[in-house]
């Protein structure tokens, strides 16, 4: 293993982000941004694997999972405020093997979740009959290139049109509530049959193991929420707002995501609606309101799609410009935004949208998710044993035993995910390898020691030594 410095002034001069563009009020809209397609789309296939008991057990599970792991992120970012966000955090309590696997299981996320997110907008797209498009892959397209360019325009401008559409994304979960409120009907909720499944009830359709099943659809209602901290190098007083944003944007997802799956549910019925690509829409029917959430649904998912791209873009530089990636990667426009991590990663996005397979990209993005988990949480608790004195502006309530809870959670939808869709998970376990043999034969032998993330763990081994 090897880490030497790299070109000290030049190299790092071509690899600035713009700081000070984000307070915490649009980190917690980055926060939800990230997350609130997962409202509109994608969670609903859970009701074919667990029902509704199934999918809300599943779903009460996660969320206490998600708000102990933002605790447990809030304390790190406020002690490591850098673009790598979990990757810096496990570089620092696990060393370059940890680092770059939670790097890799973070990236593998960020870049599959857009292009299930591409496939639920083709979707929305073509039941609007817009531009008379009926193939998904145009849609695909423009969205990926006008986004990219975007990105490419700078942070600051990126973070305020995230907010704006991430607003407007949040009315129309509340026209939707309004709307469907006269429509619900308990039965609805739980009118799947139930099977000879061991355990199988009215509410458990599918048995007890309809709950494990249903694991990776309930991540969905707050798949990326975790990637708030990527923004710390460009927010101001990262140590302060970072966790602030990231705790209030939980917050309000636990409010839409109850919301969302109690209501629509009942609207439609869980079996109708468990093979829905715009669920919310056809909870609503053909009305006025079912007009209007459809548009403004389309907006949801390109709130989720453009924010996610901004994570993928930061996690790309922060893994580049450590050298853990091809040290292009990271180089950055006039605009301090890093080129071709935003160009490269949606190139492959892309080419994995054109399968059309939502369901099966959702568990591939939620696989790495998971594993990204598993590693954040192992983190956070190696952190407070081996420095207890580390300085952390904001600490997590309850220590360890939150972030221990998350960690076992997070194992246990790890395994989830093959119960769903084994070749998905397979298949990205399989990209994980080759990632991790890329590093093992390649670049832990060409790291750069004055990046950042590098320079932090360096000062924690120098402080080791001195202590």
């Amino acid at each position: 293993m090897s880490s030497t410095p790299h070109d000290t002034g030049d190299y790092l001069a071509k690899r600035q982000l713009r700081t000070g563009a984000a307070g915490w009020v649009l980190l917690a809209g980055l926060g939800v941004s990230y997350v609130i397609s997962g409202d509109y789309s994608g969670w609903n296939f859970g009701l074919a694997e667990g029902g509704f008991g199934g999918l809300l057990l599943a779903g009460i599970v996660i969320a206490a999972m998600y708000f102990a792991m933002v605790l447990g992120m809030a304390e790190l970012s406020s002690a490591l405020p850098t673009a790598g966000g979990g990757y810096t955090f496990a570089r620092r309590a696990l060393g370059p093997w940890g680092g770059f696997a939670t790097g890799t299981a973070i990236l593998l996320e960020y870049a599959i979740a857009p292009a299930a997110i591409a496939t639920f907008i083709g979707a929305y797209v073509e039941s609007l009959n817009l531009f008379g498009i009926t193939d998904g892959w145009w849609v695909y397209l423009v969205v990926y290139v006008l986004f990219i360019g975007i990105h490419l325009s700078g942070a600051g401008e990126a973070l305020k049109a995230m907010f704006v559409i991430t607003a407007i994304a949040v009315v129309g979960l509340v026209v939707f509530a309004v709307a469907a409120i006269p429509l619900f009907d308990p039965a609805n909720l739980t009118d799947i049959p139930p099977t000879d499944a061991a355990g199988a009830s009215e509410f458990l359709p599918f048995g007890a193991i309809g709950i494990w099943a249903a694991v990776p659809f309930a991540i969905w209602f707050f798949l990326a929420v975790e990637g708030v901290p990527l923004a710390a190098e460009e927010a101001s007083e990262p140590e302060r707002n970072v966790p602030r944003g990231i705790v209030v944007s939980m917050l309000i997802l636990l409010v839409t995501g109850a919301v969302v799956l109690v209501l629509s549910t009942g609207a439609l019925g869980a079996e109708a609606l468990s093979e829905s690509g715009n669920p919310l829409v056809e909870a609503l029917g053909s009305g006025a309101a079912a007009t209007v959430v459809n548009y403004i649904g389309l907006a949801g998912l390109v709130a989720s799609f453009f924010s996610i791209m901004y994570a993928y873009s930061r996690q790309t530089f922060a893994l580049s410009r450590a050298g853990y990636l091809p040290r292009a990667l990271s180089v950055t426009n006039s605009r301090k935004a890093p080129t071709l991590a935003l160009i490269v990663p949606g190139v492959i996005g892309f080419l994995l949208s054109l399968t059309g397979q939502g369901a099966m990209l959702l568990n591939m993005a939620v696989f790495g998710a998971a594993v990204s988990y598993v590693l954040m949480m192992v983190s956070h608790i190696v952190l407070r044993r081996r420095e207890p004195d580390m300085p952390r502006p904001y600490n997590t309530p309850g220590g360890v035993w939150t972030t221990g809870f998350a960690l076992v959670v997070a194992v246990i939808s790890v395994i989830a995910t093959f119960l769903v869709d084994s070749v998905a998970a397979l298949w990205t376990l399989g990209a994980f390898a080759v990632f991790m043999a890329y590093f093992a034969f390649y670049s832990r032998h060409r790291l750069v020691a004055n990046a950042p993330d590098e320079e932090f763990a360096a000062l924690a081994e120098a402080e080791k030594e001195l202590g």
